[in-house]
């Protein structure tokens, strides 16, 4: 066991000075010396001035300044850019918003058009991110520079600096507005059910018309065949828009965001307007794409509301094309296609030519009719026209095609496939047509693509977000309560399934869902090759980022982690093939045990069941993990210091989800989310820990702000709101009631609640996000607060005021003499690393005397034995588990304070306490047979929760202390 931590003495006072305190702690553990009071902070005022006053300790470099920073593309090249937007990190201090110009080079030296904005800065002002947009481009390079240029000389605001002709152009009118993207234009009525009137050629040809989301639902759902219950009524609903708004900056050279928002209007059957949503249009100068992003939440009633199909549908003129100059194209797995014509003429028992033949399933025009077989050409009035296609992925595993010549008429059957691409085509080798892809298809099911009207002058392209052909969408609870009427009765069944149930918190009411569309308009039908690219191209959508090492240099997504050496140790690369079996071996298992659905996929289960061969899907609290201690963290961080595309997909579908499913959008719970359970918002923990913003922070700054994600980011400045509502410590009070929820004095969890919290205000702040002085007064009024509770972090829990940011002593301990009250779980949702990154950002000038020290106290004693703990605090933490995640708080104590000895405890803690060990096998066995429902590959060792822990323990250790290894 290590000395204790031991303080100097001046004049009988422990000494406060920060830099003398570090110095103590480096010396620690060469005194035998203990010290058994309470160490006495000093706080300043509880002011702001000291963050605000950041900005003279940490100049801007004088004079002029430039810098270009490579950016590739995520993965492979891509064959096609259609416009893309991405973030770059910038140093402290270097470059001031309003003196800096961006512009961007293709790898020949070449100018590409380029369209900058800041989205953080550093508390001195300079540039922390920026976002950026690139315009479509007929040659895609495999690398880009972007140069930042400083010359001292304002620029009023705007950020770009090209002399790229732009032919992007945005007209904003009273009723509408019109993108012109110079390859495409889109027209965008502000009222009314359309949202997307006309989409336009360059040629101007209208190839895609009065787009609008379609809804349907039903009152009810038949339990039974036998039983006959009251009656369903089903009901059609369409978009109704209430705001359309469009954003291009001070500069829209490049990108033009229009966004419109509205509810879901009853057309059949009565109804309140229901089903907010909110779609963003994003178009790209010189491109022939247009991307949404489609957002719903759920505001229904779960036993009323059962939702049987959410799509958005576009008519395609085809008014002068011959039927079978008409094409329809569906997207099968891999790269292929359903290429069919509406009347065909190949296979026919008299052959109209071959060149006939081989025009029209290529999409060409084919030859003029007067050349054909006139045994062909005489008898096409009794050649049927197929007037609706669809296509139905109702499980991960298959997909179903139909066709039909009219309604009343029967649906033949077409080969179906295995897994969709999720793009459909309709339009005219003349009159141009129109696709339509959803990210993620299949792995999104129950979802479905319909093509009707084709054999008439106006066809009809509807996607299907939820397939009508899926089951109806069921909210209700999936057990009745099992009699748990009390707090007693519920902790007793979490001491069995792990779940933490309570009537009225397994609501859906607020959950969202945020799905990926592409349009592409065409002059004419398209190659088959083509469409296949654009298939891949929405399935992956390019993206640019700077290489891990440019990153971690800046320190914009703090110091904690660090890049992969090239001179790692035999022990070092150990752990490096143990994070890539972990991250492989995940992708593997939501592939295998299909972890898909609209609402399911990008989550991960939580605890295995050795002996179903199954993971706990139906079993309480190990089902969906919703978060739980972190696991995003370290997908996002071992991107971070790879730059590997398999993890950014995997790391984005899990940020996607964990963002929007597992967290409340609207209603009591807003800014709460669910802890872990077989539905993701059944359990009756609601808390900030699982909707904390620091788990989306990495993909919105590399995304360069993506708005859904900061729309997400900025709703959790309300978070602290629910505390009014839910107080999360109901049923483990030992107060015999006596607590009543006050906003100026909230239970507050110092570790699990305040890191999210200042997770949100840190970046509310940085940000400069519409409350980032109330976000940055808050920040400082808790981190002084904390440092006045006399043992700091040790102390759990206090009252914090929800006014005034104030956190006093908990009401244990209102004399402030020193509670101590330490959880496994407190530092296991986001603490260490929003810490880090406070420290980073603020520096030493900018910390509150005393709040590095008083975390250094958490990282050093949590890990300490319990003769130090009690010497220091009176009394031991008690039984502590999760010491192998919590090496990485050893191992942050010992890089600050240069302690070579407590480095060499923390890979103690990390390979020899509980956790992964390394004598585990680290590999999968494969199963088959009787013993599983399907062949997969077993890690019966592997749960979620170590998973996350080790994952982030390793990488943080191997990058502050990891030559102690």
């Amino acid at each position: 066991m290590e000395s204790p931590l031991v303080f100097a003495f001046e004049g009988g006072k422990a000494n406060e000075d920060p830099k003398r305190r570090r110095e103590d702690l480096r010396h620690a553990v060469h005194l035998d010396v203990h010290f058994t009071m309470p160490l006495k902070r000093a706080i300043g005022v509880l002011a702001f001035a000291s963050l605000s006053s950041i900005a003279s300790a940490q100049g801007y470099t004088n004079g002029s300044n430039s810098e270009s920073v490579a950016v590739k593309w995520i993965g492979n090249t891509p064959s096609l850019n259609s416009g893309t937007t991405f973030g770059l990190p910038w140093p402290r201090g270097k470059y001031p918003a309003n003196q800096t110009i961006f512009t961007g080079s293709a790898s020949d030296g070449d100018e590409v058009q380029l369209q900058s904005w800041v989205i953080a800065y550093w508390p001195d002002g300079s540039i922390k991110w920026t976002g950026h947009a690139m315009g479509g481009s007929e040659t895609v390079y495999e690398e880009y520079k972007i140069t930042a240029s400083t010359t001292g000389v304002a620029n009023s605001n705007k950020l770009s600096n090209s002399s790229s002709t732009s032919k992007l152009t945005i007209i904003d009118s009273s009723d509408e507005v019109t993108v012109n993207t110079g390859k495409l234009s889109a027209t965008f009525p502000k009222s009314g059910n359309v949202i997307v009137s006309s989409i336009k050629t360059s040629g101007g040809k209208v190839v895609g018309q009065n787009g609008r989301l379609i809804l349907r639902s039903q009152t009810g759902v038949e339990e039974n065949e036998e039983e006959s219950g009251n009656a369903i009524e089903k009901l059609k609903f369409e978009s109704n828009i209430e705001e359309v708004t469009v954003d291009n900056g001070e500069d829209s050279s490049t990108r033009a965001l229009v966004t419109v928002r509205g509810k879901h209007k009853a057309t059949s059957g009565a109804h309140v307007d229901w089903l907010p949503f909110v779609v963003r249009f994003y178009l790209y100068a010189n491109s022939d794409a247009i991307r949404i992003i489609h957002t719903l939440v759920f505001d229904g009633k779960a036993d009323q509301d059962f939702i049987t199909g959410i799509g958005i549908r576009f008519g395609v003129p085809l008014a002068g094309e011959e039927l079978y100059n008409r094409h329809i194209r569906l997207a099968g797995p891999e790269g292929g296609l359903l290429r069919e014509a509406v009347q065909g003429i190949t296979g026919l028992r008299r052959d109209p030519g071959q060149k006939v033949r081989t025009a029209q399933f290529e999409g060409e025009v084919t030859p003029d009719i007067a050349t054909w077989d006139t045994r062909v050409s005489s008898r096409m009035k009794w050649i049927p026209a197929w007037n609706d296609y669809s296509l139905t992925q109702l499980s991960p595993d298959g997909f179903t095609l139909k066709k039909r010549t009219r309604a009343g008429q029967s649906w033949v059957k077409i080969p179906g496939g295995t897994q969709s691409g999720g793009l459909a085509y309709l339009g005219g080798a003349t009159v141009g047509g129109l696709a339509v892809a959803l990210r993620d298809f299949w792995k999104r099911y129950p979802t479905s693509l319909d093509i009707s009207d084709a054999a008439s002058d106006v066809g009809q392209i509807t996607l299907w977000l939820y397939s009508p052909s899926g089951e109806p969408m069921d909210f209700r609870p999936y057990h009745n309560g099992l009699g748990e009427d009390t707090y007693a009765d519920q902790l007793d069944a979490l001491e069995i399934t792990y779940e933490d149930w309570e009537g009225g918190y397994d609501t859906p009411y607020g959950i969202a869902r945020t799905n990926e569309i592409f349009l592409f308009p065409f002059e004419k039908t398209p190659s088959a090759d083509t469409l296949s690219a654009l298939t891949a191209h929405a399935n992956e959508p390019p993206a640019l980022a700077a290489d891990p090492e440019y990153i971690q240099q800046t320190e914009a997504i703090g110091s904690y982690w660090a890049t992969i050496p090239d001179n790692s140790t035999a022990a070092a690369q150990t752990i490096e093939t143990h994070l890539d079996f972990l991250i492989k071996f995940y992708q593997g298992q939501a592939s295998q045990r299909r972890w898909y659905g609209f609402w399911d996929h990008g989550d991960i289960m939580h605890t295995y069941d050795v002996d179903r061969h199954t993971w706990r899907y139906d079993i309480g609290g190990y089902a969906w993990d919703n978060s739980e201690l972190s696991p995003n963290l370290f997908f996002w961080n071992y991107f971070l210091r790879t730059g590997r595309a398999d993890v950014y997909r995997f790391a984005e579908a899990h940020a996607r989800h964990t963002g929007e499913v597992d967290v409340y959008h609207i209603g009591p719970f807003k800014g709460f989310g669910t802890r872990h359970g077989v539905q993701h918002f059944s359990d009756s923990a609601k808390q900030i820990r699982v909707s904390t913003p620091i788990y989306r922070q990495v993909f919105y700054y590399l995304s360069g702000g993506d708005e859904r994600t900061g729309e997400l980011l900025h709703e959790l400045m309300d978070a602290e709101q629910a505390f009014l509502t839910v107080d999360p410590r109901r049923k483990v009070r030992q107060d015999n009631g006596t607590y009543v929820i006050d906003p100026t004095a909230l239970d507050l969890d110092i570790g699990l609640d305040w890191s999210g919290l200042a997770s949100t205000w840190l970046l509310e702040w940085e940000r400069r996000g519409p409350r980032w002085e109330e976000a940055r007064s808050k920040l400082n009024t808790t981190m002084h607060s904390i440092v006045n509770l006399t043992n700091g972090f040790v102390t759990g829990l206090g009252l914090y005021n929800l006014h005034t940011g104030v956190i006093a002593p908990p009401a244990t301990d209102p004399d402030n003499l020193g509670n101590v009250t330490v959880s496994h779980l407190s530092a296991s949702f986001g603490l260490p690393e929003i810490i880090a990154q406070i420290t980073d950002t603020l520096g030493e000038e900018g910390l509150p005397a005393g709040f590095e020290d008083a975390w250094l106290d958490y990282c050093y004693y949590y890990g300490a034995g319990a003769a130090e703990q009690k010497a220091r605090y009176g009394v031991s933490f008690g039984s502590l588990s999760l010491k192998q995640g919590h090496s990485r708080l050893t191992a942050y104590a010992a890089r600050k304070t240069g302690n070579a000895t407590l480095a060499q405890r923390a890979w103690r803690e990390f390979l020899s306490t509980d956790g992964f060990s390394p004598s585990l096998p680290w590999t999968s066995v494969p199963l088959n047979g009787s013993d599983v429902l399907v062949p997969v590959d077993e890690a019966a060792w592997v749960s979620t929760n170590d998973v996350a822990l080790y994952g982030l323990a390793a990488i943080e250790n191997l990058a502050q202390v990891g030559y102690a290894l």
